[in-house]
């Protein structure tokens, strides 16, 4: 079976995207760098395609030139983190330069839309008790970076189901 890898569209700046995303992720390098020679159509030397590897996945990338469509929130890369500090991490090493979103989301320099989602906030909003899961729902709802002591207070100050009491 053939592998499937992203391939991102860039307008001349891939490079500069390759090596910003290779610091940050753990298990990350740049691979086959493809340049323009002196036969063009580009600029003799710089990159016309690459491949590199983020956090262990693959990616390609072409120097394509402007296109009429850019990267949109259609298409995001999500990273799962642990604990806050990988949140706080990932969200402000990938939003420097770019802007922060809601619920989780950022477009970093590049204008490429992350996800930065800590695996307690999927445990919170799945919670069996709708009553929990809506609390963490909303104080998500009304966050841009995820702040697990804020979803688990929001959660917390809802009552334990059946007793009418908050949990302890």
């Amino acid at each position: 079976m053939s592998a499937i890898t992203p391939c991102l569209w860039f307008d001349d700046n891939l490079e500069e995207a390759m090596e910003f995303w290779v610091k940050i992720f753990p298990d990350s390098s740049i691979g086959t760098v493809s340049r323009y020679g002196e036969a063009g159509p580009g600029e003799p030397g710089t990159v016309v395609a690459a491949d590199w590897t983020m956090n262990g996945m693959a990616f390609r990338g072409i120097n394509g030139g402007p296109v009429h469509a850019r990267f949109t929130e259609a298409i995001s890369l999500s990273v799962s983190c642990a604990d806050q500090g990988e949140v706080d991490y990932y969200w402000d090493n990938l939003v420097a330069g770019g802007r922060p979103d809601q619920c989780a989301w950022l477009k970093d320099r590049f204008g490429l839309s992350w996800q930065i989602v800590p695996d307690r906030l999927v445990e919170l909003i799945s919670d069996p008790d709708p009553a929990r899961a809506a609390a963490a729902t909303r104080a998500m709802l009304g966050m841009q970076k995820i702040v697990i002591a804020d979803l688990e207070a929001a959660v917390d100050a809802v009552s334990a189901p059946g007793t009418g009491n908050p949990p302890e």
